[in-house]
Formats: structure tokens, sequence, C-alpha cells
């Protein structure tokens, strides 16, 4: 704002009063003027306050739209060369190795890459919890984003990540493998025969089967004809 001589009135919004802040907003409005709530890193909501601010001003009916800004986690998905067709932002992990070992279990099946946020004090505490959880994974940490010593630096689980630790990073997981069925394994006719065997009837073999393969139904269908 100083660098565009933008000279306005500024209030705090931070977690801590999110919710007088939301109220001094709404007043603001109402009272004709502009408000804007900007962030001084990143963008607002994302992993920063503005959410019940949001909330507050949908609830009272009071307009509003977004001018686009610097999302950290989106820029270092294209720096890592990760997986980007799904990907799942989980922001910051909990602070406590407890905690942050349970917030991951409920992730540890998606096969998605994983986009986490990290405090340079945090990151080897971080990558030790998801090793714990996830297993030896492929992984990638890019810090001071947009920054003068960008990085980009991919890494094992494993192994974790070597050096000194500065800067805001976003440490990134791939996502779980698909786990294969055993019983794709046998043959098309010995899958359905082995779910008949198991007192299904001929179309809910053929069902399960095609779900375990991971194709139509009418692929197999052929193969519950008697020859």
């Amino acid at each position: 704002m100083n660098a565009y001589e933008i000279k306005k009135p500024l209030y705090a919004c931070h977690k801590f009063n999110e919710e007088s802040a939301a109220e001094k907003i709404i007043q603001e409005v109402r009272s004709g003027k502009r408000v804007a709530v900007l962030s001084d890193a990143g963008m607002p909501v994302i992993s920063d306050p503005g959410n019940v601010v949001c909330r507050a001003l949908i609830r009272e009916n009071i307009p509003y739209t977004v001018a686009p800004g610097a999302t950290a986690f989106a820029c270092a998905l294209l720096l890592s060369g990760m997986d980007p067709s799904k990907f799942t932002f989980l922001g910051f992990l909990p602070n406590k190795k407890g905690e942050k070992i349970r917030f991951l279990e409920g992730y540890k099946e998606l096969d998605t890459t994983l986009l986490f946020h990290s405090a340079p004090q945090d990151v080897d505490a971080d990558i030790t919890a998801m090793y714990e959880v996830f297993g030896e994974r492929t992984a990638c940490a890019v810090r001071e984003i947009t920054k003068i010593h960008e990085e980009s630096v991919t890494f094992s689980l494993a192994e974790g990540l070597s050096g000194e630790k500065r800067g805001e990073y976003v440490l990134l997981v791939e996502g779980a493998k698909r786990r294969e069925n055993p019983l794709n394994a046998l043959s098309e006719r010995e899958h359905i025969a082995h779910y008949i065997a198991q007192g299904m009837d001929k179309k809910d073999a053929l069902k399960h089967a095609a779900k375990d393969r991971g194709v139509p139904k009418s692929a197999l269908y052929k193969f519950t004809i008697e020859e």
C-alpha cells in the first residue's frame, strides 16, 4: 500500500478477533464505505483468517467479490512437477506429534497428491510424522515461492529433507498407490465363480468382479455364459 501511496485506515483481522472484525466490516459497508480484506502473505482464507468474515457477509446478504491473489500451494504444485490431476490441500498440521499422526491417518489411503503448509521449525517433525503414517513415498519441499531464494527439492519421506530449514514451505507427498486385488490374478471366469461360490447370484457376482477389475459389467458378461 505504501508503494502505491494508498493511505487508508487499517484494522487487524486475525484468528483471535475475526468475529469482531467481521462486525466492524459490516458496519463500515453499511455506512457506505468500500472495504478490502488483505493478507500480508498469500491468499486470505487459505490457511489465513477471513472465512468468518465471508460467512458473516453472506449471512447479512452483503455482496463481495474476490481479486485472485498469491496461493502458495498452487504455485508449489506447478514447481514440484508432481501429479496435478487430483490433489488435496490440507494446510498446516497440528503442533503435537500425536495429533499430527491422528490427522494424517485420515488421509493415508487417498490417491491424490497431498499438499501441506509447514513452518521452517516444523518441517522435520512434519516429514517424520508423514513417513510414520504413509511409509515410503516421494515428496517435494517448495520454499520461498516468488522470492530470491525460491527452491523446489524432491526427496523421499524415508530419507527426509536435508539442510537448514529457512523460509515458509509447502510440502507435497505423492498419493497412495492403488492396491491390487489378489482376485484379479484369477481368470475372468474364475473371478466370477469365486463370488458365486460365496452364495451370490450370477448378476451380483458379475457386478463385484467388474468393480474389482475396474471394468464395465458388459466386458465380463461373456464369461458368465456357459460354453
